[in-house]
């Protein structure tokens, strides 16, 4: 008897209908169904961003032949430029402007600073970019000073040359200095 109740129980699948899709999705397991379902999901939502894509790429094309077409364009016409006349004194004051903040001041402190002794004292410098000349006035005691001062700058490396232009003993003053005046040309670095 418990042999019956074994067969009784597994039935006997016997369909003689013919296939249809009806049929095959009626006995299509539920999750074979749902992983089919998803898959399609996936399929078109990556369709779509396909699509957005190559559209956002179209734009972009567009967009740089745009930008190529101005260029292009910019670049062929001739750039026109104002003429400007200026006058000849003002050009030589900008110029000389120019030469005067082009100047290298901190260089050529540093150059006479190092070749300056105590028993030098520094009156007045001033530069002539143009010819590129610094004019020391300078005091001194003695004429030994003096000389050994025009030495000491002239193995400044910044300077090419120097010239002692003048001298003369103060009589005014009750000390008596000797006051000179000396040209350093500097060098264009």
């Amino acid at each position: 008897m418990s042999m019956n109740r074994k067969a009784m129980h597994s039935a006997m699948r016997i369909d003689f209908a013919p296939r249809s899709l009806r049929r095959t999705l009626f006995h299509t397991h539920p999750a074979l169904l749902a992983l089919a379902a998803a898959g399609l999901l996936l399929c078109a939502g990556a369709a779509f961003g396909g699509w957005k894509l190559a559209g956002e790429r179209r734009e972009r094309e567009q967009q740089l032949n745009h930008v190529r077409q101005r260029a292009a364009a910019m670049s062929a016409r001739p750039v026109e430029v104002a003429r400007v006349v200026i006058p000849e004194a003002q050009a030589a004051f900008v110029n000389g402007a120019i030469l005067q903040l082009n100047l290298p001041w901190r260089e050529l402190q540093d150059a006479v600073a190092a070749a300056t002794p105590r028993s030098v004292a520094l009156v007045a410098m001033e530069p002539d970019p143009r010819k590129q000349v610094l004019k020391i006035t300078a005091e001194t005691r003695t004429s030994d000073d003096m000389v050994a001062y025009v030495a000491d700058l002239k193995q400044q490396e910044t300077f090419s040359g120097v010239v002692l232009t003048r001298h003369e003993i103060n009589d005014q003053d009750p000390l008596r200095p000797l006051r000179f005046q000396l040209e350093a040309t500097w060098i264009t670095r």
